[in-house]
């Protein structure tokens, strides 16, 4: 079951850039800190960026650092993920995720992956050559 609204994914050409958009409807995000993860067929989910509730703390993969951006705007209840000069690497199914806990602020500093309990329906983002 989805938990978050996401768009912004599809088709690019190497070199080429996407915007992800989180989006949560119902609840309010600025309790929380996202994180973002992808998964490319066959392999593991992967850690790929987080911010903390407040946008004060951002974190990155090696593999994408210089190249993502994460970013959030509370009063639009989104959080968003710039992602520039793509790869056929960076092909994945994209997810956002948080630790939601009613009535507590979790999202002081970044989790760890199996901690997040809320999570996005994924977007496919699909990088040719």
């Amino acid at each position: 079951q989805s938990q978050f609204v996401e768009s912004g994914g599809g088709s690019v050409q190497i070199g080429g850039s996407l915007r992800l958009s989180c989006a949560a409807s119902g609840f309010s995000l600025d309790y929380y800190a996202i994180g973002w993860f992808r998964q490319a067929p066959g392999k593991e989910r992967e850690g790929v960026s987080c911010i903390t509730s407040r946008g004060g703390t951002t974190k990155y993969a090696d593999s994408v650092k210089g190249r993502f951006t994460v970013s959030r705007d509370n009063a639009k209840n989104t959080v968003y993920l710039q992602m520039n000069s793509l790869t056929p690497e960076d092909t994945a199914v994209y997810y956002c995720a948080a630790l939601v806990r009613p009535g507590q602020r979790t999202g002081d500093v970044c989790r760890s992956q199996h901690e997040y309990d809320y999570w996005g329906q994924g977007t496919q983002v699909t990088v040719s050559s």
